[in-house]
């Protein structure tokens, strides 16, 4: 069994989170690699950080929600506030070691850029920190010759395409796919006074509350091909998307010559993980293997840009640069918070975020403290100006 280096989970208790812990758990059980969970980061759900930290032996943690965080009874020493996943990072990281960033939404971003400063692998499963960040993050890495590895299933078919394969000048373009989501096939108005159960009621994956309703909106579409731009460091004009309901296939990469490579596998986020984790080796699967019996069809259709208009604020926003991702990003979180607390209608969230993004328009984007002040205006500017109109 080869050691492993230490890592740190932000964001443990959340669907990412529970799946790293799985998979770390399982590669120490078969022999593989010998990995040590130090630290873990939560917001709210104290019962099940306890137990994580019972289970991995985890020495601290951290809490983002201090009135939960009174509750805590756990064995490990806690960090607590809004900015303790940061804190918890500067406290244990050393350079090797891995963060796994599955903090939900901008929070994020202050505790990858921590594991950066300490020369961290950053396996990345926070996608709003490249949508928003990517401008600060990206060249921080570079400087310090940190590694992001993707975790989303379809940043890491991409990423596995381009491995070794060839210069970014022989790319025509990469492909995502989605899954379509609970609505796909459905019109705009069947789909604007859709119930929060029937958003949540996603077809193939099972994921947290927002990132579900992203997929409802494909919202989480838009923020992947964002986040795609600063991986890869491909245009808009280069980065598109396709609906694929059996989510066999997670991406494409097709070649100036014609050539197309893609990356398959069944549905399961342990898969990704596993990779993040273990590159460039490969372990034995502790995630679903393909069932290629079973398999029958795959399907791939257009995506209706006009019910779902998502993707195109996305293309958008990479043209626009500067705090422009920062903005969509902010002026979404707000809107899906606010249909699930039901202020507005599921059709609205769409409208919200577009008139946030003309509303706020982009400004540059040199430091954190640029993204974190487009970040604060775009969610005032939502919250006064048309949540109230929404619920009109």
């Amino acid at each position: 069994m080869s050691d492993g280096p230490r890592i740190l989970v932000l964001g443990s208790t959340g669907s990412i989170g529970c799946n790293t812990i799985d998979v770390v758990e399982q590669l120490r059980a078969v022999g593989s690699h010998d990995f040590q969970i130090v630290g873990l980061a939560a917001g709210s759900n104290v019962a099940l950080l306890a137990e994580q930290v019972a289970l991995t032996g985890a020495s601290h943690v951290a809490i983002a929600d201090e009135q939960a965080a009174e509750s805590w009874s756990g064995k490990a020493d806690a960090l607590v506030g809004s900015n303790a996943s940061a804190e918890l990072v500067r406290l244990l990281a050393r350079p090797g070691d891995i963060i796994v960033a599955a903090i939900v939404g901008a929070a994020g971003i202050d505790a990858v850029l921590a594991g950066i400063e300490c020369r961290c692998r950053i396996a990345l499963a926070n996608k709003e920190t490249l949508v928003a960040a990517g401008s600060i993050v990206i060249p921080a890495a570079e400087a310090a010759g940190v590694d992001i590895l993707p975790v989303d299933s379809e940043h890491s078919a991409i990423f596995q395409c381009l491995h070794g394969e060839c210069e970014r000048g022989e790319v025509e373009r990469i492909v995502l796919t989605a899954s379509g989501g609970p609505f796909r096939g459905r019109t705009k108005d069947d789909i604007y006074d859709a119930t929060v159960e029937q958003a949540l009621n996603h077809p193939t994956w099972k994921m947290g509350r927002k990132v579900t309703i992203d997929s409802a909106t494909l919202a989480n579409k838009a923020l992947e091909v964002l986040e795609a731009h600063w991986l890869f460091g491909l245009p808009a004009s280069k980065i598109e998307a396709i609906v694929h309901p059996q989510s066999i296939v997670h991406g494409f990469v097709e070649f100036v010559d014609g050539s197309v490579l893609s990356q398959s596998g069944p549905p399961d986020m342990r898969t990704p993980i596993q990779l993040a984790l273990t590159w460039p080796e490969r372990a034995k699967a502790t995630g679903r293997q393909m069932d290629w019996a079973a398999l029958r069809e795959l399907v791939f259709e257009p995506i209706d840009h006009e019910t779902f208009p998502m993707i195109e604020l996305a293309w958008r926003a990479i043209d626009a640069g500067g705090t422009a991702g920062a903005v969509l990003n902010a002026a979404n979180e707000v809107a899906v918070e606010a249909f699930l607390d039901g202020e507005i209608r599921f059709g609205d969230i769409f409208g919200v975020v577009t008139d946030a993004c003309v509303a706020c328009p982009p400004q540059p984007a040199t430091c954190l403290a640029d993204i974190c002040e487009a970040d604060t205006t775009a969610r005032a500017w939502v919250r006064t100006n048309l949540l109230s109109r929404a619920k009109a």
